[in-house]
């Protein structure tokens, strides 16, 4: 439960153009739409999916390490990881159990299967989109358990594109379509609030001075 008074002291030692800035980019955050990366090896290609999130207003990312476990690259995600939330898993089972547990559909991202292409994807369904290994793509397991697949058209020689493009074509696509509807995409009060507190804990410099002088005023 969070503390709104606490809250509210706390936003006082932010800039008004930080507060601000906060209120904008929560009041375009999202969870109708998640992520997924499965064991991408490419420090790089992680790291600039989380700054994609970002920008396009996707609050959750999900990283499954079932063979590669790193550090996310500060360089490449340029803060990106301390805005969007990062929710890791040791196996696809763990996370895709995890995943329908909120809501969410499967949906696989692949140029292999012909189910869907990327301009007739329906929004209205809470969705995580699976990207895969780079040069393997998704497992097997992946494809197995997906309630769909969903491709990038594409007319040239190559037949896929790297991760982190792809991961950036398909969120503005599928996130600008999602403002175009009647839909309820927003975070909720509670999860702004939540957004709220984290990124003052986040931005604040002397944030555990506060809270404790807060509770324990002399």
């Amino acid at each position: 439960m969070i503390d709104l008074k606490l809250l509210e002291h706390l936003e006082s030692y932010l800039t008004a153009s930080r507060k601000q800035r906060f209120d904008a980019v929560l009041s375009q955050r999202t969870k109708h739409f998640t992520v997924a990366t499965e064991d991408v090896y490419q420090l790089h290609n992680t790291s600039a999916v989380i700054r994609s999130c970002d920008v396009f207003g996707i609050q959750e990312v999900n990283i499954i390490e079932e063979r590669n476990t790193k550090r996310i690259d500060k360089e490449i995600a340029m803060g990106a990881q301390k805005w969007v939330d990062l929710n890791r898993y040791q196996t696809v089972r763990e996370c895709i159990s995890d995943l329908r547990a909120k809501g969410y559909q499967i949906v696989a991202t692949t140029p292999h299967a012909n189910d869907c292409e990327l301009h007739d994807f329906d929004v209205t369904k809470k969705s995580c989109f699976f990207f895969g290994r780079e040069t393997e793509g998704l497992s097997q397991e992946v494809l197995n358990m997906a309630d769909c697949y969903l491709k990038i058209p594409m007319v040239g020689f190559t037949e896929s594109l790297n991760i982190s493009v792809s991961a950036a074509i398909l969120l503005q696509q599928v996130s600008n379509k999602l403002r175009q509807t009647d839909i309820n995409w927003h975070l909720t009060e509670t999860e702004l609030n939540e957004k709220r507190l984290d990124w003052c804990k986040k931005t604040i410099k002397s944030y555990d001075e506060i809270v404790e002088r807060y509770y324990n005023p002399e």
